[in-house]
């Protein structure tokens, strides 16, 4: 857990954080409990690497086929 928190860091990770950073100061600000908890979870998100496709869940399984193609020949017909 704490290399994944630790590692990896990229832009988008960085900007994912200040934007959560950012709810949950303004939420505060303006007294709005339920977006400081969206903010939380926004926050909690880039800091521990998690979201739709952080572990590979977006990414299309390859499915093999294991049946045999023949190869189809053609004559000509005059």
């Amino acid at each position: 857990m704490k290399s994944s928190t630790l590692t990896n860091w990229n832009f988008m990770r960085i900007v994912r954080l200040v934007l959560g950073i950012a709810i949950i100061v303004q939420s505060v600000f303006v007294k709005d409990w339920g977006m400081t908890v969206v903010g939380i979870l926004f926050t909690s998100m880039p800091i521990f690497n998690i979201g739709c496709c952080a572990n590979g869940g977006c990414s299309v399984s390859l499915k093999h086929s294991k049946l045999k193609t023949e190869e189809i020949t053609y004559e000509e017909v005059v």
